[in-house]
């Protein structure tokens, strides 16, 4: 399985911010930081801020900032607000033309294998990914609907 590049720079985004509580961060600043283009990053802060993860302020002196304490942002589900699907092969496609459909054991055994890493992912915050020395206080998570 890999996840999206939308997924890894989401994450790198949230460190990011996460790292640097008592500020606005922008999108030059992390594009410049972690090598990635700022539009990719402006496309990967619209989809955090819409899933209610960050918070933005527009104009001048603005940027992001957490919408919530790290210890509140579980990677488990930032992980399922920005990847489009699941589907590890295409027998987990329902128009699947797979010969095996319904008569393996394959899907079953993937199927248990993501809800698995899944799981594992659940089990962490934001807090626990951030560097050494990021206090990232904030306030409580707010999501969006």
């Amino acid at each position: 399985m890999r996840l999206t590049r939308m997924t890894d720079y989401a994450m790198r985004l949230l460190m990011h911010v996460g790292s640097h509580p008592g500020r606005l961060c922008t999108i030059a600043e992390i594009a410049g930081a972690h090598d990635i283009s700022e539009a990719h990053l402006m496309k990967v802060t619209n989809h955090l801020a819409r899933a209610g993860w960050l918070e933005t302020v527009r104009g001048k002196g603005g940027g992001m900032r957490l919408a919530g304490a790290p210890q509140t942002i579980v990677l488990g589900e930032v992980v399922r607000s920005v990847e489009p699907d699941f589907r590890l092969v295409e027998c987990f496609d329902p128009d699947s033309a797979c010969r095996f459909d319904g008569r393996c054991g394959l899907n079953a055994i993937l199927d248990a294998a993501l809800h698995d890493f899944l799981a594992r992912l659940d089990g962490h915050t934001l807090a626990d990914i951030l560097p050494a020395g990021a206090s990232g206080a904030g306030v409580p998570m707010r999501r969006a609907s």
